[in-house]
């Protein structure tokens, strides 16, 4: 199987029932995507296919064959952060931060399709990321703000 992962073109021999996040974290080291839940019910895991939002821990890697994928390490460098993650910084997030690296790759592909999110485009969009924490609030102004500085 062969994806384009960040960029850059990788071939597998794993098995195609094998999850993507297996594949992301234990065959490339790219450890920014999480484990959750197993069960693509709490967004931890989430990455981007062919620029959508994906659970990759339900994602086979044999459905993707072909795909790019985008992880939360391709969004941004430290030296020059993604506007949805300065954003995140700025409203201070993070608590555990657990769940953050899918929080935000729900939330760059929310700005996407939808530059201008109202309150309830937000939460719809990101009702399928839990946050044990409960920083929805700060969620929703750190999507708000990187909206602005992308306008901008």
């Amino acid at each position: 199987m062969k994806l384009t992962i960040n960029g850059k073109v990788h071939e597998f021999e794993v098995e195609a029932e094998m999850p993507l996040l297996w594949v992301l974290r234990d065959e490339l080291g790219y450890t920014g995507t999480k484990f959750g839940c197993g069960i693509a019910q709490c967004g931890a895991c989430t990455v981007h296919v062919d620029g959508l939002p994906a659970r990759s821990c339900s994602t086979a890697i044999g459905d993707v064959d072909g795909s790019e994928i985008t992880t939360i390490e391709c969004l941004g460098t430290p030296d020059k952060l993604a506007p949805i993650q300065e954003a995140w910084v700025e409203h201070q997030v993070a608590q555990c931060g657990y769940c953050q690296s899918g929080q935000i790759m729900s939330a760059a592909a929310l700005l996407d399709s939808i530059p201008s999110p109202t309150d309830e485009e937000i939460d719809a969009v990101m009702s399928g990321n839990l946050c044990r924490c409960g920083t929805y609030p700060r969620i929703r102004a750190a999507i708000k703000t990187a909206a602005a500085k992308m306008e901008g």
